[in-house]
C-alpha cells in the first residue's frame, strides 16, 4: 500500500461497478472501495447481502449516483450509514443530466448539442443562465426537481405510461456514467471528497483523478475511432438506456425496444419499432445480457438486421480501476461490429 496505514485510509462504499471503477482509480495504491450492487444485479431493486450491509454500516464515505437509479439503496444509506459522507452523483451540480426520451423512436435532433432537452425544460431552468442549453441544464434546479418528484409521484407515475415503467424516477435519465465526459467531472469531485476525510494521501488521490482525465481523453479519441466507419448506420437498444454515451459520441439510435429495464414493452411498441427497423433499414438491434431474447428475435423478424449483445453495467467484467475504460471500449466495438 505503499507506506499508507489502511487505519487511516476511509472506507469507501460505491453503489454500480462502473462508479466503483472511478473510485477505485483514484484510490490506486492507496485503499480498495468496497462494491455494493454485484455484477449482473440490477440497479432498480436489490435485497442487500449480509456482506453489503456490512460495507455500509463501516462507510466513512458513500458514492452512489442517487435516487433515480438505485431507489432501494436510498433507505439502505439513511439507516446504515447515517453518519457517513455521501456523493450522490446526480444531483452533483458539475453532472450533465439529459431528459428521459418518451417515445420508442428518437429523432436525430434529440440529440443535437441538447437543444431539444432543455427546450423541455425551459421552465424548471428559467432562473439560471442561457448558457445551460450548452450543459443539458446542468444546474441546480435539478437538486429540487428531482426532490420534489420523489415526494409527490414516485409511487405513482411510473405505472402511468408506459414512458416510465420500472423506473421510480424524476425528470432525468439516470445512466449518466455512460458518458465519460461525467466521469471525467466525477474524478475531482471523487479526489475531493477523499482528500477532506484523509488529508495525508491527498496528492496521490489528486494525481490520480489528473491520471484518469487524461486517460479518459484518450478513451474518447479511441471511441471515436472505432466509430468512424459505421458514422450515419442506424440500431436500435434494448432499453433506453444509452443517450449519454450516444450525445458523448454523437452517435444517436433510433429508438429502444423497451424504455426501462424493469417491464417488458407493449405489442403496439414492438409493432413500432418492427416499424422503424424495416422503413429505414436499422443495421443493428442491441440486446443486453440480463433481459428477453425473445422480444430481439420479434423486432428481427422479417428485417435484415444484425444483432448484438451490450453491457451498460460491466456484467462480465473484473470490478477495478480498468473496468469502466472496458466497459466504455466494448460498448463501441459491440456497436461498430454490429453495424
Amino acid at each position: 500500500m505503499g507506506g499508507t496505514a489502511m487505519a487511516d485510509v476511509p472506507n469507501v462504499a460505491v453503489d454500480i461497478a462502473p462508479v466503483h471503477s472511478l473510485v477505485a482509480r483514484v484510490m490506486e495504491g492507496v485503499g480498495t472501495p468496497s462494491l455494493i450492487l454485484p455484477p449482473g444485479a440490477s440497479p432498480h431493486e436489490y435485497s442487500l447481502r449480509p456482506s453489503e450491509a456490512t460495507a455500509l454500516q463501516d462507510a466513512d464515505i458513500v458514492v452512489w449516483m442517487g435516487h433515480d437509479l438505485t431507489p432501494w439503496m436510498e433507505d439502505a444509506v439513511d439507516t446504515l450509514a447515517g453518519s457517513a459522507s455521501v456523493v450522490t452523483l446526480l444531483e452533483a451540480k458539475e453532472t450533465t443530466l439529459l431528459d428521459f426520451r418518451e417515445g420508442a423512436l428518437f429523432e436525430a435532433h434529440d440529440h443535437d448539442d441538447g437543444g431539444e432537452h432543455d427546450h423541455d425544460k425551459a421552465i424548471e431552468a428559467a432562473a439560471h443562465d442561457d448558457h445551460d442549453h450548452d450543459d443539458h441544464a446542468k444546474d441546480d434546479a435539478h437538486d429540487h426537481d428531482d426532490h420534489a418528484d420523489h415526494e409527490g409521484h414516485d409511487h405513482d407515475e411510473h405505472t402511468e405510461t408506459d414512458a416510465h415503467e420500472g423506473h421510480d424516477h424524476g425528470a432525468h435519465d439516470p445512466h449518466a456514467w455512460l458518458a465519460p465526459t461525467n466521469a471525467t467531472t466525477w474524478l475531482n469531485l471523487i479526489a475531493a471528497q477523499l482528500s477532506s476525510a484523509d488529508p495525508e494521501n491527498a496528492g496521490t488521490y489528486f494525481a490520480n483523478a489528473a491520471a484518469a482525465r487524461a486517460e479518459m481523453e484518450a478513451l474518447s479519441a479511441e471511441v471515436n475511432a472505432i466509430l468512424a466507419p459505421v458514422r450515419g448506420e442506424s440500431f436500435v437498444v434494448f432499453h433506453d438506456a444509452y443517450q449519454y454515451f450516444e450525445t458523448d459520441f454523437d452517435f444517436p439510435a433510433s429508438g429502444a425496444i423497451s424504455l426501462s429495464d424493469a417491464a417488458d414493452p407493449s405489442p403496439a411498441r414492438i409493432a413500432e419499432i418492427q416499424g422503424r427497423v424495416r422503413e429505414e433499414g436499422v443495421a443493428c438491434v442491441l440486446a443486453e445480457p440480463q433481459f428477453n431474447a425473445g422480444l430481439v428475435t420479434a423486432v428481427l423478424d422479417g428485417t435484415e438486421a444484425n444483432t448484438g449483445v451490450i453491457d451498460p453495467l460491466g456484467v462480465d467484467l473484473e470490478p477495478g480501476p480498468a473496468l469502466y475504460p472496458q466497459l466504455i471500449r466494448n460498448m463501441a466495438t459491440t456497436l461498430a461490429d454490429c453495424l
